[in-house]
């Protein structure tokens, strides 16, 4: 119920040496007091301090301005009921859709018209837009009517998503990790159709997304070292130790190589020392493309084993609600979880678990994940560009038809469900289907993960394994028991590799590589080694 404040008495013309009351206001009553008397009172003019009685026998009580339900006071109308000239406390008037005891009447509707729309016949849409006057723009405004309305400047130090959008996403730079949807702290940005970020409501300007992208604000050979520590044990950094190894169990023929990253996977979850993997698997709508699958159980790994050369937006999907019905009955927040990724996955994850921050949705997901193994890796691909253009429209082979994909020793093999090869050509033809953000990696062996794993440097149906951290090695001790494996056969070609991979990297970037430059790099460094647009917020982007 609404309620109002006590009515003070109403000002009149003998405060002001005047006997004559101001217009439209009751006169003082006998005892002293003036206006509206509360419930109760002998006075008719109001029973409460919202309305005016409508009861003859109150109407007709001692005033003889108000006779047979007549009030000629201007407290009613001329049928008795109370006028809209008495005033309520709060400066309006009183209901006129309810009875004398506040109750809401009979009210009638009016039924919708039936079968009635706009007239499409004549060449007309539903969605177009009628009787529009002329010379008004009926167009959604862009950004920049921001500074049309106010006077107010951006803030120096505010970098927002359309900075990240001019400077990686349009120009063909992103590296579909996810570290801008998990770094976001309000839940702005999401994975469009396109598999790219997209904002998806209003942005901050905080510059997280910008900050922890790998082909932005992150300079992230400046991640190595301080992932890594003086010691090189509590991160990146020299190897601890260095294997091939293989799984020798008959599910390995579906895995990569040597099966070790589902191994080490499996070896945690029966030990209880991770609740949960985040890897790839494959789309149900798209063959050979992607996605991100949380394992929980060892069928689940061995189910999904082997390499997708697309990314997944990995971290975009540590947002563990997605995945409650596979989870344990426990907290978030006590979760343990591994990450599979590529090394500039790895990077992200690292530099966003080096803060304290809150992440929203994916903060529990960030913090949850314990053991992260990097996928040696030169380059990813765009999906459509791979598969649709350069397999299947170039080289006629449907993605149906494919069984494995592997890129070894510079050639892209591809075989068929039986093992026959469909294909083996210099990867050098397929560049044109590679994300271009890749160009510019210098993170051949994923440098801030617990263990890397990869083809390089071992022999046919092995893994090379360089093991980095003490989770690193605790990961390999579950595993090692069921491996067949060995010294590394080959750091030399592991080496070679990375030189390579750092020497095209120096060539595409056009910053400077420096691992003891700070960590983030601000946009308008950014802006003067790129040339990429300066404030893009303050035009129609």
């Amino acid at each position: 119920m609404r309620t109002f404040p006590e009515v003070s008495p109403p000002m009149t013309e003998r405060e002001n040496g005047s006997d004559r009351p101001l217009p439209g206001v009751p006169d003082t009553s006998d005892d002293g007091t003036s206006g509206p008397p509360v419930s109760g009172s002998d006075n008719h003019h109001a029973s409460r301090q919202t309305g005016h009685t409508t009861n003859e026998a109150d109407a007709t009580d001692g005033d003889d301005r108000c006779t047979d339900g007549q009030c000629t006071c201007g407290a009613r109308g001329s049928d008795g009921m109370a006028s809209d000239r008495w005033a309520i406390a709060d400066g309006g008037a009183s209901a006129a859709n309810v009875d004398e005891n506040g109750s809401l009447g009979d009210i009638e509707f009016t039924q919708p018209a039936d079968g009635v729309s706009q007239d499409v016949e004549r060449g007309g849409s539903p969605d177009e837009r009628v009787n529009v006057p002329d010379g008004a723009a009926v167009d959604t405004p862009g950004y920049s009517i921001r500074s049309e309305m106010n006077d107010i400047e951006t803030p120096d130090d505010k970098t927002w998503f359309m900075e990240l959008d001019t400077a990686v996403i349009d120009e063909g730079r992103c590296i579909q990790c996810g570290t801008c949807v998990a770094a976001c702290p309000s839940d702005s940005i999401g994975i469009g159709d396109d598999g790219l970020p997209e904002l998806v409501k209003m942005c901050t300007g905080c510059s997280l997304c910008w900050d922890f992208c790998p082909r932005g604000g992150l300079r992230y050979e400046r991640q190595w070292k301080i992932t890594g520590g003086e010691d090189n044990v509590s991160g990146a950094g020299d190897p601890i130790t260095e294997f091939s190894a293989r799984v020798e169990a008959n599910w390995r023929e579906g895995a990569q190589d040597g099966g070790v990253v589902s191994s080490l996977l499996i070896h945690l979850l029966e030990a209880g020392e991770i609740d949960g993997a985040l890897i790839a698997t494959e789309s149900d709508e798209e063959a050979w493309k992607a996605e991100s699958f949380l394992a929980t159980t060892p069928e689940e790994v061995i189910d999904n084993a082997g390499s997708f050369y697309n990314q997944t937006m990995a971290l975009g999907n540590l947002d563990l609600a997605q995945w409650e019905h596979k989870l344990p009955d426990k907290d978030h927040e006590d979760l343990s979880l591994a990450l599979v990724g590529t090394p500039c996955e790895i990077e992200g994850v690292r530099a966003l678990q080096d803060f304290e921050w809150e992440y929203q949705s994916q903060n529990a997901g960030v913090r949850g994940v314990e053991y992260t193994i990097a996928l040696m890796c030169t380059k990813n691909f765009n999906y459509q560009r791979l598969i649709g253009e350069q397999l299947e429209a170039k080289r006629d082979i449907s993605p149906d038809e494919i069984g494995k994909l592997d890129v070894l020793d510079g050639n892209m093999y591809v075989y068929d469900e039986d093992g026959e090869q469909l294909l083996a050509e210099d990867i050098e033809n397929f560049h044109g289907a590679a994300l271009k953000g890749c160009d510019e990696c210098a993170d051949f062996t994923g440098y801030a993960a617990d263990v890397t794993v990869g083809s390089v440097g071992s022999s046919d149906e092995y893994s090379s394994v360089i093991v980095r951290t003490e989770h690193g090695l605790d990961a390999w001790q579950h595993a090692a028991p069921d491996l067949d494996y060995h010294d590394l056969e080959d750091r030399s070609a592991v080496g070679g590799l990375q030189s390579w991979d750092k020497k095209n990297a120096f060539e595409a970037l056009e910053r400077p590589f420096d691992p003891d430059a700070p960590r983030f790099i601000d946009y308008t460094d950014h802006v003067e080694n790129y040339g990429t647009e300066l404030n893009p917020h303050e035009a129609d982007h």
